[in-house]
C-alpha cells in the first residue's frame, strides 16, 4: 500500500462535466477518443466518462484515462490490472508490466486505468503531500489533514472503493467482455476482491498481489499483523548466512523502549520503507548501510548510521502526478476501520476509544514495537481528524468460486504475508505462493523470476 511500488509520471484527465449521471447511463458506457498512447505506441488510450456518483444524487461526471493493449484479439481476453496506494495512477505503469511478463501479455489483453482522483489533475492537498507523500505509516500533523478535507469539501465523499469498483465495471462493459482476469497489487489487491465480491458473475480469475484483506478490520489500520511481523523478517534476514551474530528485533525494540513513539513510528516507517530499496535488509551498499547494522549499533550508542537511514527514507514529497495523498486520505478514511468504528463515528467520541484500544493492546499485540505505535501510525492519526462522511461498504464473507492467486513476498512489511493467509480464508479456490526474499510489489518489482513464473502459470492454465 506504499507509493515506493511504483515510481510514476502521471497522464491522467479528471474532470468535472456538465452532463449527469443520467446522461452516462443513457448513452451507455463508451471507450472515447482513442489515440496511440504517447508513453507506448503498443497501446491505446481513450476516455472513459463515468458518473460522479453512481446513485445518482449529485450531478457531475469524471473522465478517467484508459489504456489498452493493442492485441484485442487476445486468445485468453482482457486482464484489467489495478495499481494501489490508493493513489496511484494506472497507464504509467503499463510499459513495464508488460515488458515483465510477455508470456502473459502474449495471450492476454493488458488493460489499465487511472483509478478516479489519481493522476496529473488528482486530488490535491499539497500540505498533506509534502508530509506524508505516500506513506500509511508517516502521521501527518492534524492541521495538514484537516486543511485536505476542507479543500476537497463533499467531493472526497465520492472517491471510496466503492465508486471506483462501480466505475471498474462500467469500464468491463465499455470493453464489451462478459468476463475478465482482475489482477490488482496493493490496495489495488483489495479493489480487486472488492470487485470480485460486487460482480461475482464478472470475474473469470483473480491474482492478488501483496494482499491487503478485503473485510477491513481495526487491527488493519493498527498495522497489528505488520509490526508483529518485523521480528520474523528480520530474524529471518539474520538468518542467512553469514549470520548477524545478533537480535535485530531485540535491537530495535530496545530502540523503541528508550525513544519516544514519534521515534518509535519513525523507525517503523523507514524500515517499511527500506524493503523497497533492500529487501534482503543487509546490503550496505543499497544506501551506505544496511539495516541490521544500524540497529545494532545505535543500541550501542552510535546512532550515525540509523540517522543516515531515517533521514535518507523519510516519507514525503511525492510528486502529485505520480501519487495523490489527498485520494489516498479520501479512500482510507471511508473504507477502513478503526479503533472507533468507521467514517460515520461522531468526531467527539474518536479519541477516547482510540485510547480505551491503546489501554486493551498488551506488549504482545505490538513487539517490537510498542501499543502506542500501533495507534500513532498515519493510518489512525489520519482518519482520527477526518470529517464524518458516509462509510464504504465492508462486505465479508466469501470470494467468488472462482481460481484466485495470492501472491506475497516473505519479507513484506507493507501488506505481510499474514495477510495472504487471512485472504485465502475467504477464496473457496485459493492458492498461496510466497516468494521468498521477495518484498512489496512481486509482479512488478521482484528482482526474481518465481513470482511472475506463478502468475503465468496460474493463467495459463484452463
Amino acid at each position: 500500500m506504499r507509493s515506493k511500488t511504483l515510481v510514476l509520471a502521471a497522464i491522467v484527465t479528471l474532470t468535472a462535466g456538465l452532463a449527469g449521471p443520467a446522461t452516462v447511463a443513457a448513452a451507455g458506457p463508451r471507450l472515447e477518443d482513442a489515440r496511440p498512447c504517447a508513453h507506448d505506441a503498443r497501446f491505446t488510450c481513450s476516455t472513459l466518462t463515468v458518473p460522479l456518483d453512481h446513485h445518482g444524487r449529485t450531478s457531475g461526471t469524471l473522465e478517467l484515462q484508459v489504456a489498452t493493449a493493442n492485441n484485442a484479439n487476445a486468445a485468453k481476453g482482457v486482464l484489467l490490472f489495478l495499481t494501489g496506494g490508493p493513489g496511484q495512477p494506472g497507464i504509467p505503469v503499463s510499459t513495464k508490466l508488460f515488458d515483465r511478463m510477455p508470456e502473459v501479455f502474449a495471450d492476454h489483453r493488458l488493460v489499465m486505468i487511472d483509478q478516479r482522483g489519481t493522476g496529473a489533475n488528482a486530488l490535491d492537498c499539497p500540505e498533506l503531500q509534502a508530509e506524508v507523500g505516500g506513506s500509511d505509516i508517516e502521521p501527518p500533523t492534524r492541521e495538514a489533514v484537516t486543511r485536505c478535507a476542507a479543500a476537497l469539501g463533499d467531493k472526497a465523499r465520492f472517491h471510496g472503493t466503492d465508486a471506483t469498483v462501480a466505475d471498474l465495471d462500467l469500464l468491463r462493459r465499455a470493453l464489451g467482455v462478459p468476463t475478465m482476469v482482475v489482477d490488482g497489487v496493493s490496495y489495488g489487491s483489495f479493489t480487486a476482491s472488492r470487485y470480485a465480491v460486487a460482480h461475482p458473475g464478472n470475474v473469470s480469475k483473480l491474482v492478488l498481489d501483496s494482499v491487503l484483506p478485503h473485510h477491513a478490520t481495526a487491527d488493519q489500520s493498527l498495522y497489528l499483523q505488520a509490526l508483529k511481523a518485523t521480528t520474523r523478517v528480520l530474524r529471518d534476514a539474520c538468518a542467512e548466512p553469514p549470520a548477524c551474530g545478533s537480535d535485530p528485533a531485540e535491537d530495535l525494540a530496545w530502540l523503541v523502549r528508550n525513544r519516544d513513539t514519534a521515534a518509535g513510528v519513525a523507525l517503523f516507517d523507514m524500515i517499511v520503507t527500506y524493503e523497497f530499496v533492500d529487501p534482503s535488509y543487509r546490503d550496505p551498499s543499497a544506501l551506505g548501510t544496511d539495516l541490521i547494522t544500524a540497529l545494532r549499533t545505535a543500541r550501542g550508542g552510535d546512532t550515525t548510521k540509523l540517522d543516515s537511514l531515517l533521514r535518507d527514507l523519510a516519507s514525503g514529497g511525492d510528486p502529485l502526478a505520480s501519487f495523490s495523498a489527498g485520494l489516498h486520505a479520501a479512500t482510507l478514511c471511508a473504507d477502513m476501520r478503526f479503533p472507533w468504528g468507521d467514517a460515520e463515528t461522531p468526531s467527539l467520541v474518536r479519541e477516547p476509544l482510540l485510547e480505551l484500544a491503546e489501554k486493551r493492546l498488551s506488549a504482545r499485540d505490538t513487539w517490537p514495537f510498542s501499543p502506542a505505535v500501533a495507534t500513532g501510525v498515519g493510518f489512525v492519526r489520519t482518519c482520527l481528524p477526518w470529517p464524518e462522511v458516509p462509510a464504504s461498504s465492508n462486505p465479508g464473507g466469501k470470494l467468488p468460486d472462482v481460481p484466485v492467486l495470492l501472491l506475497n513476498g516473505d519479507r513484506d512489511l507493507s501488506t505481510p504475508m499474514e495477510w495472504a493467509y487471512t485472504e485465502a480464508e475467504a477464496a473457496p479456490r485459493g492458492k498461496v505462493v510466497i516468494v521468498e526474499g521477495a518484498a512489496h510489489s512481486i509482479q512488478y518489482r521482484e528482482r526474481g523470476v518465481a513470482g511472475r513464473k506463478a502468475v503465468a502459470e496460474f493463467l495459463a492454465a484452463t
